[in-house]
């Protein structure tokens, strides 16, 4: 057969443990039989971040910004532990981070629905989209451990030099101290990549922050989309037939537990970190779960939103047989392989990326899956697999 062509290489970056092993059979099994495939590779594994003091992260963002397509495998975002484990030479940052701060990007976030996994909360009929701001907040703080008797205060310095100073704290023992930030140039890209992404989807789309408590910080966030709503989007809301609003962020999760879902729930950076696992995880896990950063250039980024799933590959490294669930990367896969060939012009890349999807759906609905899915599933008769019989099986079904 004939295989698919390419015109343009997407940014390929690799990544860390057992997410890194299903990388290479996912090309090796349902990727290169059927494509020929043109990436331009990075090696995002902490071992190769650590020699090059990260500079491959940035090198792998640029290229993204470049050639306009990337999909990543998940990483290791070190702490403590593992800087010890891999002899760091500091605490490297996470990459993804690094990634969204450069692409100045949006994450959506969109659960993978299968017949027989039944979402936890019995109302939600259709998928809950997270649409999360992708720059700044904790992830950019600066923190500090202060003494016992320390003062902290608020300095801004303007561009002439003035200064307006605000007192945070006396310490009469020892504590912490944070400084975080965001800028407007950054929250109007957020704003503009939901109300295009609801409009693309024909969803609804709610924002939400805890603006009565954060009056300054987080009301700029809610004065911001509202101001590009009613200047740039509410007529073309209207004639698309759905709708826009805010409100806190409390409330908010009341309302999507009691909702029949189908709509897009735009989150500041830490809230949607939180709220996309809390969504994937009520509507099955983390490992059936889409997420593509999009930055308001038109540059798109697909990665699986879960971890390196540190356990299996352990037991891999032991030589165990796991069962490790490779949805979430395939559809990373599938997502980059699809814009590429949206963007190219390529209907063939495109239509292969369909069909691989409905193919790892189809696996799964004939009762075919990994151990997560099969502990999740109510289907009868079926059956649990190890990673590569689950990946043939995707494989003889295409």
């Amino acid at each position: 057969m004939a295989k698919i062509q390419m015109k343009t290489p997407l940014v390929e970056m690799d990544g860390d443990e057992m997410t890194r092993v299903i990388w290479q059979y996912i090309k090796d099994i349902l990727i290169l039989p059927f494509v020929d495939l043109k990436t331009e590779y990075y090696d995002l594994g902490l071992v190769k971040r650590n020699e090059t003091d990260d500079q491959i992260t940035i090198d792998a963002a640029n290229a993204t910004k470049r050639l306009g397509v990337a999909v990543k495998c998940a990483t290791i975002t070190p702490n403590a532990e593992r800087v010890k484990e891999y002899n760091l030479k500091q605490m490297w940052k996470s990459p993804n981070g690094t990634i969204r701060a450069i692409l100045d990007g949006t994450v959506f976030r969109t659960p993978i629905v299968v017949k027989g996994v039944t979402p936890y909360v019995p109302g939600w009929k259709a998928p809950i989209t997270i649409a999360r701001h992708a720059y700044g907040d904790v992830y950019k703080g600066v923190e500090v451990k202060v003494p016992d008797g320390g003062k902290a205060e608020l300095v801004v310095t303007d561009k002439d030099g003035g200064e307006t100073r605000i007192p945070i704290h006396e310490f009469k023992t020892a504590g912490i101290v944070q400084g975080i930030h965001n800028i407007d140039k950054s929250i109007e890209s957020f704003a503009r990549a939901c109300f295009n992404y609801a409009l693309d989807l024909k969803q609804d789309l709610w924002f939400a922050t805890k603006d009565t408590i954060s009056k300054v910080y987080d009301h700029r966030f809610k004065d911001i989309f509202a101001e590009i709503y009613e200047n740039e989007y509410k007529d073309r809301f209207e004639k698309a037939g759905i709708s826009y609003f805010y409100t806190l962020i409390d409330d908010a999760v009341a309302r999507v537990i009691r909702s029949n879902g189908g709509f897009i729930w735009a989150c500041k950076n830490y809230d949607g970190d939180v709220m996309s696992d809390m969504i994937a995880t009520a509507f099955g896990s983390l490992a059936m779960m889409t997420s593509v950063l999009v930055s308001p250039d038109g540059i798109y980024e697909y990665e699986a939103a879960h971890g390196t799933v540190q356990r299996h590959y352990y037991a891999h490294l032991r030589g165990e047989e796991t069962s490790t669930n490779p949805v979430a990367t395939i559809f990373a896969w599938t997502g980059a392989l699809r814009k590429r060939g949206e963007l190219d012009g390529l209907t063939d890349l495109m239509d292969f990326a369909d069909r691989l999807e409905k193919a790892c759906i189809k696996t799964i609905e004939d009762g075919v899956m990994t151990k997560e899915t099969y502990l999740l599933s109510d289907l009868p008769n079926k059956r649990q697999v190890n990673t590569m019989e689950f990946l043939k099986e995707i494989a003889a079904r295409i």
